[in-house]
């Protein structure tokens, strides 16, 4: 009897934690909360991608970001920070240039605060002499 009232322990247990997971699941899933911080997440990706290309004068640059990651070229991340939104990635200006990583704080009027790349353009380090938000590194 000890073994049959066991399997039935066993049997009510497993769908007490399967129901609990399927709740569970379906608040975490249907979080409003979750899609609202996507969206905002998307935003930020996306203006950095456009200050990126006016900021560096690139004309039609290969971007690696959240939005479009690339495993073999390296991660990529976006968050939020006490001031905005902060994105990292990679861009190149051609198939025969490199790979040059990038990290950029955005605050929330949407202003560029700072931009770090690596990069060892002549051009880019003249830019960034005169500019605070740009720092290039080589």
């Amino acid at each position: 009897m000890t073994a049959m009232n066991h399997r039935v322990a066993s049997i009510i247990f497993g769908i007490i934690v399967g129901l609990a997971v399927a709740v569970w699941s379906y608040e975490w899933l249907s979080n409003p909360e979750k899609e609202l911080e996507r969206e905002q997440q998307v935003n930020a990706v996306q203006l950095a991608r456009g200050l990126l290309t006016s900021k560096l004068r690139l004309s039609d640059p290969e971007i690696v970001d959240p939005l479009a990651p690339q495993r073999k070229v390296g991660k990529v991340y976006v968050y939020p920070s006490q001031s905005g939104w902060e994105v990292s990635g990679f861009y190149r200006r051609n198939d025969s240039d490199r790979w040059h990583a990038y990290l950029m704080s955005i605050d929330s009027d949407d202003s560029l605060l700072s931009l770090k790349v690596q990069d060892d353009s002549e051009l880019l380090a003249a830019m960034a002499a005169a500019d605070p938000a740009l720092e290039v590194l080589p």
